[in-house]
């Protein structure tokens, strides 16, 4: 079984250690920098987004739980309509046993509980397996991402 709870500001610190890295590695790919660069462009995203990590007001930190153990984060922003994953993880020891398609499942209920009707997110183009894991649970393309550095 897998559910959903607010994380815990002692957990923080631990989402930040699998986020900035990997958050790090995606502004590299898609904007050019370097890795230091990208790195201080993710933590300076972060403390604009966070600043007071799990309690900042507009967001929700969730942790992904399974059988008792964590498996996994979900970032969301509600909106009107449901809600804007801008992060959803599953501890890499736990990937392809079935736990994302469960947790979107488990937050789609959720959401429905409380009216919500929509969940948004963006993935990036080169995540194929990201893809094909929100495909399955019903996801459909409604446009793309388009960005020129100069």
């Amino acid at each position: 079984m897998v559910t959903l709870r607010d994380m815990r500001v002692n957990e923080y610190p631990a989402y930040l250690d699998y986020f900035l890295p990997d958050y790090a590695g995606e502004i590299s790919a898609a904007f050019g920098l370097d890795a230091n660069a990208a790195r201080a462009r993710a933590e300076a995203e972060m403390q604009r987004d966070l600043p007071q990590g799990p309690a900042t007001p507009g967001q929700r930190l969730l942790c992904i739980d399974h059988q008792g153990a964590l498996a996994g984060y979900l970032w969301l922003r509600p909106e009107l309509s449901g809600a804007f994953i801008l992060d959803f993880h599953i501890l890499p020891a736990l990937q392809r046993r079935g736990l994302a398609r469960k947790a979107l499942a488990a937050l789609q209920a959720d959401l429905a509980a409380t009216g919500g009707s929509q969940i948004r997110l963006r993935v990036a183009p080169d995540n194929t397996r990201a893809q094909a894991v929100y495909a399955a649970a019903g996801f459909r393309v409604t446009g793309y991402n388009m960005a020129k550095t100069f």
